[in-house]
């Protein structure tokens, strides 16, 4: 199963370092947090990745296309043109890298990479958000439903809009109020490629008319996760990733 993810926005929330990189390139202990999902999946056996890309696509294209100059210590041969790479830290990566334009909303990234999907189903999420979340139970709530579409419910520390649940069906979403306790989108989807059915134009918003629509068929389940979950949205959340990391206290390092 492909996990596709999407690396594509602005992000102006954090623009003490994506004014000069894209988000999923900000790094945590020197790697970017792109990696750290990657290798939550893999960490499970799901090694092939088609990332969405829009904003400063350039840097991420380098960054995998040079992944051995990235991770391993090099001795280059100036005259001969030659690189002898010492240790070959790798990861068993295959990545799909697809610019996905720059007037494109999150279902029209979707609909845009849909040549690239090989199979009836697929995996989704944001470059921008740590969890601990077993993606072998996600996976196995999903099948066991029968559903197109499955998301991770979290509990926030606040912001972003609620779920409404009737045990683990989905029927519709709404603003989240301070200080209210409710679960919220974390990502982490399993979708049915049949979900992109629902998708007819770029400029379409994630929980908007595809999301809503699909929760009013009946075919929007959410997998609860009450565990660790993070989405780095400014400085201040970055920081405290890092530290977290430096300290070996990263809940998401489960690899």
């Amino acid at each position: 199963m492909q996990v596709v993810i999407l690396a594509w926005g602005l992000w102006t929330r954090l623009s003490e370092e994506t004014t000069i990189k894209p988000k999923p390139m900000v790094e945590i202990g020197r790697k970017p947090i792109i990696w750290h999902i990657m290798k939550l999946y893999a960490h499970y056996g799901y090694n092939e990745f088609i990332i969405c890309l829009w904003y400063k696509w350039h840097m991420i294209k380098e960054r995998f296309a040079n992944y051995f100059l990235h991770n391993n210590d090099i001795t280059i041969d100036i005259k001969s043109n030659n690189m002898t790479v010492h240790n070959s830290h790798t990861d068993d990566w295959k990545i799909t890298l697809v610019d996905t334009w720059d007037n494109t909303m999150t279902w029209g990234r979707i609909k845009r990479i849909q040549e690239f999907i090989q199979w009836d189903e697929f995996m989704l999420t944001y470059g921008d958000g740590v969890s601990n979340v077993d993606i072998n139970k996600l996976l196995a709530f999903h099948k066991s439903h029968g559903k197109l579409a499955t998301l991770t419910s979290v509990i926030p520390e606040g912001k972003f809009g609620k779920l409404w649940l009737e045990w683990e069906q989905i029927k519709k979403f709404a603003e989240k109020k301070d200080n209210e306790d409710s679960r919220i989108n974390g990502w982490f989807m399993v979708l049915n490629k049949k979900v992109i059915d629902y998708i007819s134009w770029d400029d379409m918003p994630f929980e908007k008319d595809p999301l809503e629509n699909i929760a009013k068929d009946g075919e929007l389940m959410a997998y609860k996760h009450s565990w660790f979950w993070f989405a780095m949205d400014t400085l201040q959340n970055r920081n405290y990733l890092e530290n977290l990391w430096n300290t070996w206290k990263a809940p998401w390092r489960i690899w």
